[in-house]
């Protein structure tokens, strides 16, 4: 098993550095450039018309490295539908905003709607393959069956997961680097666990993501948009709820959930107290806002995943 990993891993990486010269060049010459928000940070500004969509390239170098090493069954379709389908919602979102060149794609609810469709879907293959709605809480050896609602809570994992994972992608390379991370420490579950489609999948977008680095460490060369971050917010939930690690997602993404929490504390406190706690959410852009580097702000946030991806492990009792 191990050396299908390794291999799988291997693959994945080729096929993304190939598919980088390929598919950057089209798209600058197709100008699907990203647009930067007036509002950000003023440095990213020298940003704006890098190519965008890159997420075409993980995702395409994951299900050719996972179609080739993993057997075709139930879990794979959930695998390929949570993360090609979520990415489908983000290309939707991607072209919307370049071809009408602005920063907002799909309204919110027309994002919603898809995500929520995704999720049904997954649900639905979960249902019909008897999945296990027992839900573990690590390292205390307590678990408990919420019946019915697992499956709409499911639902609403992955929708959450997914927009976390999507504000992660905000600087060169920052969620490239935290997905490798959280998707490895997955890959370890997965075969502890002995599922080897979630270990292929997972260790295919390992291998994915880090070929895709290549093209979007700072200076970024392309970005992967949507296509990519949806992409992999939603396999990431799907790995997730394969392996009954459900809940260890809060502490092997805890990147992502400081993400994500960063966005609602700043809203919430704005609109109730009219002030604001960050100098800008998601909380990467603070960062960058008193004085940090680019480059030092995506270390230490990779520093960060790892530090949480081994406590996860340590607690799903794997190390």
């Amino acid at each position: 098993m191990e050396n299908a990993i390794l291999l799988t891993i291997g693959v994945a990486f080729v096929l993304a550095l190939i598919m980088g010269p390929l598919f950057i060049p089209i798209l600058r010459r197709m100008k699907f450039g990203q647009q930067i928000r007036e509002d950000g940070p003023q440095g990213h500004l020298k940003k704006q018309g890098t190519p965008t969509m890159g997420g075409v390239i993980i995702l395409l170098a994951l299900a050719l490295a996972t179609l080739r090493f993993a057997d075709k069954n139930s879990n794979l379709l959930i695998l390929l539908i949570a993360s090609l389908g979520y990415g489908l919602v983000g290309f939707l979102d991607d072209y919307i905003k370049i071809i009408f060149k602005r920063s907002l794609g799909l309204t919110a609810k027309q994002k919603l709607f898809g995500q929520l469709l995704i999720s049904a879907i997954v649900c639905y293959l979960l249902v019909m393959k008897g999945h296990s709605t027992d839900l573990y809480i690590p390292f205390v050896e307590f678990h408990f069956n919420p019946g019915w609602l697992y499956f709409p809570l499911m639902a609403i994992l992955m929708l959450g997961a997914s927009n976390a994972v999507n504000f992660t992608d905000g600087l060169d390379g920052l969620l490239a680097g935290s997905s490798a991370i959280a998707f490895g420490a997955y890959t370890v579950i997965a075969m502890n666990n002995t599922q080897p489609e979630a270990a292929i999948f997972s260790a295919a977008m390992v291998g994915a993501v880090l070929g895709f680095l290549v093209f979007n460490a700072h200076p970024a060369k392309v970005f992967m948009g949507d296509t990519g971050s949806l992409g992999i917010g939603g396999g990431l939930v799907a790995v997730a709820i394969l392996t009954k690690a459900e809940l260890l997602l809060a502490v092997i993404g805890g990147v992502f959930l400081i993400e994500i929490l960063s966005v609602v504390i700043q809203v919430v406190s704005f609109k109730t107290r009219g002030k604001r706690v960050f100098k800008m959410s998601p909380i990467h852009h603070h960062f960058e806002l008193v004085g940090w580097s680019e480059w030092r702000v995506v270390i230490t946030f990779w520093v960060v995943g790892l530090v949480l991806a081994v406590l996860g492990l340590y607690m799903n009792e794997v190390l």
